[in-house]
């Protein structure tokens, strides 16, 4: 049974869930019909996992295959309800737009050119520094791709040698940021760059800035750097395969040939997780930098930094690429790890603590369906394959955090936009804050993060299209994959489990 203390978390996280749930359809239901369709899709994500820990809490289990079953259903009311706000949606929020946008028309007309011409008004974000007067052929040309049923212009404002166009959008995101970029490309050429995003206020502008304004390309010291990076990593990885073999590389480089394999495991889940990145920037015509990896003796590496040297032209573009990394490198790594565990027997190279497996729910999990009442000796005799794969599986999860330009980052900002990226950025520093008072691989890589990844990722050409459901739906799963890779097993929940003796 549980104790006192781990059935009160279980009570209060129950709690929590149902209260969330409740303040969400308070403040759905003032939204009408639209309100209560977004709500329905949290109660259908949250839902799964409300039944698994109530049951649990009374005693009653929920094996893999029903669990998995709950979640694949899950996901398919979740998509079916997306489609039905989408439609529901775009008839009632055209319509208020137009009859807006109709009823203001001429007032903001006359307002625009008396702003425009004699004192432009600079949004918070814009300096003096950054206004540089743009050719007035080209101000003119780029006035004139707007019209009544695109996005109608009723203020203009300089900023980098562009200008900052507010107004009202008149149709579908994607179709009007489509048609603008046409208009302008067939006024001025390639000159120009047009980007449609929201303001500080949420409300849609289009920016349009010059077409070298774009992302630094890769310089040759950097290059030098990531050469040097990646033959540390190689280092560190032969390091890290030393000390599960239990003697240190560097001081006995005579055991290569024994620290190789792990090793070579290590280095072709990262090469895996870079072609995937990779196999998708080249589908989208996306250019990469060179990956900089992060060599770490704990696990060989954290991963890599790889930078977008394009601009992407909207955040669809930009989950897929960012998820097809983790995708390669985490189903990589989960097959390393089943076929470890099925090719374990009695006398397997290594030999590992039954409380290994109480370091991750979803290892543990695996290991125990796999390997049995194995689990509850003192000693697990386990196969080369099923470390490596929890390694693989680590570093991915590692890199699925959803903190600044992270993969995890880049899948909340493509799903979500940037405001809600940016709260995931600080909340997951906490977290790992927290988590290195146990331990210290949690602080290495939240330094990682503060120096080098906490920035958001850049804005995409079009940032108000947003990604499908079933897109949302799949970056939720590698969330959870992430929490619950990372997320160690409590004793008593791994004794309830048969885990250990």
């Amino acid at each position: 049974m549980f104790t006192d203390s781990e059935t009160s978390i279980i009570a209060l996280t129950l709690l929590a869930a149902l209260a969330i749930l409740s303040w969400g359809f308070y403040r759905a239901r003032t939204l009408g019909k639209l309100g209560i369709l977004a709500w329905l899709q949290s109660v259908v994500l949250i839902a799964p996992w409300l039944l698994f820990f109530g049951l649990f809490a009374a005693g009653i289990y929920i094996n893999i295959v029903g669990m998995l079953f709950l979640l694949v259903a899950s996901t398919g009311v979740y998509v079916i309800l997306g489609n039905r706000l989408r439609a529901a949606g775009q008839d009632t929020l055209l319509r208020s737009r137009m009859n807006q946008n109709v009823t203001n028309a001429t007032e903001s007309a006359s307002q625009t050119e008396n702003s425009t011409e004699h004192n432009p008004t600079l949004p918070d974000q814009v300096e003096p520094s950054d206004v540089i007067p743009i050719p007035e052929e080209d101000l003119s040309a780029i006035r004139g791709i707007f019209g009544i049923d695109t996005f109608f212009a009723t203020e203009t404002i300089p900023y980098q040698e562009g200008v900052i166009c507010k107004g009202n959008l008149r149709g579908e995101p994607e179709a009007v940021f489509e048609r603008l970029t046409a208009s302008l490309q067939a006024k001025v050429g390639d000159r120009y760059r047009l980007f449609l995003v929201d303001n500080l206020e949420d409300k849609p502008v289009v920016i349009v800035l010059p077409s070298r304004n774009g992302p630094p390309t890769t310089t040759l010291p950097q290059k030098i750097l990531a050469v040097l990076l990646l033959l540390l990593t190689i280092a560190t990885s032969l390091e890290t395969g030393g000390l599960l073999l239990n003697f240190d590389f560097f001081g006995t480089p005579e055991r290569f040939p024994e620290a190789l394999p792990i090793a070579v495991g290590i280095l072709a889940v990262l090469t895996i997780h870079e072609i995937g990145h990779r196999l998708f920037a080249r589908r989208y015509q996306v250019k990469l930098s060179p990956p900089f990896f992060l060599p770490t003796l704990q696990i060989g590496a954290f991963g890599a930094i790889t930078r977008f040297e394009s601009l992407l032209q909207n955040r669809k573009i930009l989950f897929d690429i960012s998820i097809a990394g983790p995708a390669a490198g985490g189903i990589v790594s989960l097959l390393m790890l089943l076929v470890g565990l099925l090719l374990s027997h009695q006398g397997s190279l290594f030999q590992v603590p039954s409380e290994f497996f109480q370091g991750s729910i979803l290892v543990g999990t695996l290991a125990r369906v796999v390997l049995g009442k194995a689990v509850q000796q003192p000693l697990v005799d386990v196969h080369p394959l099923t470390v490596i794969g929890w390694l693989g599986l680590v570093i991915t999860a590692l890199n699925l955090m959803p903190a600044g330009q992270l993969d995890g980052g880049r899948i909340v900002q493509a799903i979500y936009g940037r405001k809600t990226a940016g709260r995931t950025t600080t909340a997951t520093l906490i977290v790992l804050a927290i988590a290195s008072f146990a331990n210290p691989l949690a602080l290495y890589w939240a330094i990682v993060i503060v120096f080098l990844q906490r920035d958001l990722e850049r804005p995409s050409l079009n940032e108000l299209t947003e990604p499908d459901d079933a897109r949302a739906a799949l970056g939720l799963l590698a969330l959870f994959l992430m929490i619950v890779t990372l997320l160690p097993l409590t004793p008593s929940l791994a004794g309830r489990l048969g885990i250990g003796s």
